[in-house]
């Protein structure tokens, strides 16, 4: 039962993340797998203050951290972009981005917990 909730949760994660990404964004900085990957940050430290608070089901866990986090969040993605900054040697936007992803999700996952706290406990 944990691999379906798992699967699951990660085909959904992948789909919003697909559908997201379809929103027409022309820049040079990859403004779209930020974003994606600063509410996935949210969303995970949402569910683990929840789950900290009110008791859930260990599949529900797997199913929204794991599955939908996991599918949703695109850290390959960020390297790949991150890299291709490099590789064009746009050297300042690729600091920014980096710093951003890093710190905003860091930050994501820190306000989510607190928030889900504040309601939950």
């Amino acid at each position: 039962m944990s691999f379906l909730m798992v699967a699951l949760g990660g085909a959904f994660g992948s789909i919003s993340r697909y559908a997201i990404s379809m929103i027409p964004v022309k820049s040079h900085f990859p403004f779209i797998t930020l974003i994606i990957n600063l509410i996935g940050s949210f969303i995970i430290g949402f569910v683990t203050g929840f789950s900290e608070c009110k008791k859930m089901p260990s599949e529900t866990i797997l199913f929204l951290k794991t599955g939908c986090c996991g599918g949703f969040t695109t850290f390959s993605t960020f390297s790949l972009e991150a890299y291709n900054l490099l590789n064009d040697k746009a050297y300042g936007l690729c600091v920014i981005y980096s710093t951003l992803s890093l710190v905003g999700c860091i930050a994501g996952v820190l306000l989510g917990k607190k928030i889900a706290s504040a309601i939950f406990a």
